[in-house]
């Protein structure tokens, strides 16, 4: 009995040492210590024992079976460590190389067009003021000079929420507002969001406009043509000329569409300006008497000028976009041009 139990524990500690991982060092305790190992055998076997011996070899097999235990135990703590430091090795990083850049967003083309627009503005002398979304209908018609029975009604589409509340179609009514609440001089640019019942390659339902006001004392047409002359050529580049063709709004008298020179043919005729050499950005025109009289303006003694201009438009323009819904569709291959 003696001599199996040096034969079991001289096999177990050999494989136990050749045990390589966690699976295999199981395996080699269920075979020695399971229910059906061999320290299990032997225990059975004690009554095969003498009853002189069995004391001796019962403390024997306890003490090969915590002997073993312990091997285990040891040998398992071994494989975890090898195992960690494997994996350590394995997953080591150098911290001398150059991290990875991460994804970095940038601003909208529409916003870095408005902001351009802004700064040209600014450097002029103007202001930047905002106004509700959401409108009446006296400040976006009727203080515009344009009554409900007005025919100039019929050229836009408007969102009405209610007979007398609607989503304003223009950024003037924001000029009424500052004109109702402060004396000439008045010197603004209107930015904000606009909405229209249209929707095609070169309109959307909502879209973005600035629209620009001066009044003062002695202002002349030749002071419109000269303010936005120099926009042109801050917007798109030394050399670009302008031209006013005669048009019509409600309030302003005279009126004036305003173009400039093909930013992509420089004036020599192309696709895109359908051969004509001129590309239409704004509207403008000088300010009405009668819009300056519903604000409590002097129209003898105070004149003025107000343009509008639409940012999709300015931004297709200037950055050769053919689709204004690619500027609201959140494409990365598009927006990641403009960064």
């Amino acid at each position: 009995m003696e001599t199996r139990i040096l034969s079991v524990k001289t096999s177990a500690v050999q494989e136990y040492a050749q045990a390589t991982n966690l699976q295999e060092l199981e395996q080699v305790r269920v075979k020695y210590l399971g229910k059906k190992g061999e320290v299990t055998q032997l225990l059975r076997n004690m009554g095969q024992v003498s009853p002189e011996e069995r004391p001796k070899v019962g403390q024997m097999v306890n003490q090969l079976r915590d002997e073993l235990e312990k091997l285990y135990e040891q040998k398992r703590q071994e494989i975890i460590t090898i195992e960690q430091e494997r994996q350590l090795l394995a997953e080591r990083l150098d911290i001398t190389l150059p991290g990875r850049k991460p994804i970095q967003g940038s601003l909208h083309p529409l916003t870095l067009v408005l902001n351009d627009i802004k700064r040209i503005f600014i450097s002029m002398g103007y202001q930047v003021v905002e106004g509700p979304e959401i409108e009446t209908d006296y400040y976006n018609f009727e203080a515009l000079n344009i009554p409900k029975d007005h025919p100039a009604r019929d050229m836009q589409d408007t969102f009405y929420i209610t007979e007398n509340i609607l989503l304003r179609s223009q950024t003037s009514p924001v000029q009424i507002r500052v004109m109702e609440n402060q004396k000439p001089p008045v010197r603004i640019i209107a930015p904000g969001k606009v909405y229209r019942a249209d929707s095609d390659v070169t309109h959307s339902p909502m879209f973005h406009q600035v629209e620009g006001l001066l009044i003062d004392e002695g202002i002349t047409l030749a002071d419109l043509k000269g303010t936005l002359q120099v926009f042109a050529e801050k917007m798109f580049g030394p050399g670009t000329k302008t031209r006013f063709r005669p048009s019509y709004f409600p309030f302003t008298e005279p009126s004036a569409e305003v173009d400039v020179s093909c930013i992509i043919c420089k004036g020599r005729g192309c696709r895109v300006c359908s051969d004509t050499g001129w590309l239409e950005i704004l509207g403008s025109g000088m300010v009405d008497p009668r819009v300056l009289a519903k604000v409590g303006y002097d129209s003898s003694k105070v004149s003025g000028f107000a343009f509008g201009m639409g940012i999709e438009r300015i931004a297709m323009l200037k950055y050769g976009v053919n689709d204004i819904r690619l500027f609201f569709e959140n494409d990365q291959r598009f927006l990641a041009q403009f960064k």
